[in-house]
């Protein structure tokens, strides 16, 4: 009897396990007093935040077996370190950051690009990590928070170089999907996957990934970005790239 017992409360447990359902955290980048990168008439924190919700309107009529959680649905500022929290307090199964990108530049500039946490390999990916991070110093004691990382120092991304990241295979993996959906779906210009000191992903403990949509100092490229066109094309490459995704972890 005794026996019985133990198997049943087994089998109760594994059910309730495997009864989780997938979570997936959406964090649209910037908000609030942060506006991210700016264009002639657009702001970053808007295109994110439109995409975002784009995204997880989708994910929720589709596949009701999957949580979505927001880091924001509206605009507000929320910390870097927070919208970690945010995945690890809900145990997410995975964290998507939603970005639009900027360039030196300006005009030339143009396509999508998906980045994992790593090492900066070029220095054009150390700069978008720069820009990114620098959200961190509309924080109040952010060099506390954040242990004195100066998202302006190259020196401070040193750290990055010696993190291992247990989930690099499937965030990769991720990534690849999603660009590739961008350049069938969107028909959007790839500009490939890369590794870097985003941190926003440091803290995530799941696999992760931060994407950059088009650039917004890109004149032909800002105003596809403000369309209803891109709305949807985006959210659907996003979609498509989590539902193969997906499909491979089960």
């Amino acid at each position: 009897m005794k026996r019985l017992s133990l198997f049943l409360l087994s089998l109760v447990v594994a059910i309730a396990v495997s009864a989780k359902p997938f979570t997936l955290v959406i964090d649209a980048g910037h908000g609030g007093k942060d506006p991210g990168a700016v264009g002639k008439t657009l702001k970053e924190k808007d295109i994110n935040l439109r995409v975002a919700l784009a995204f997880g309107k989708l994910v929720e009529q589709r596949m009701p077996d999957v949580k979505v959680v927001y880091t924001r649905k509206t605009d507000v500022f929320v910390e870097l370190n927070e919208r970690a929290r945010i995945a690890n307090r809900n145990k997410a199964d995975l964290f998507i950051s939603i970005h639009t990108n900027a360039s030196a530049s300006g005009q030339s500039a143009r396509g999508t690009e998906t980045y994992t946490l790593g090492m900066h390999r070029a220095a054009s990916n150390l700069e978008v990590a720069k820009r990114e991070n620098s959200a961190i110093m509309l924080e109040s004691n952010y060099a506390e928070k954040y242990e004195g990382f100066d998202p302006k120092s190259s020196e401070s991304y040193i750290i990055f170089e010696l993190m291992q990241d247990q989930y690099m295979k499937q965030s990769v993996s991720l990534a690849q999907k999603i660009q590739n959906q961008f350049r069938n779906c969107a028909r959007r210009s790839d500009r490939g996957v890369y590794q870097a000191g985003f941190l926003v992903l440091r803290a995530t403990s799941m696999p992760s990934c931060l994407v950059e949509v088009g650039y917004i100092t890109n004149p032909s490229e800002e105003q596809y970005l403000g369309s209803a066109q891109a709305e949807t094309q985006l959210s659907e490459s996003l979609y498509n790239a989590f539902k193969k995704y997906k499909a491979t972890q089960q």
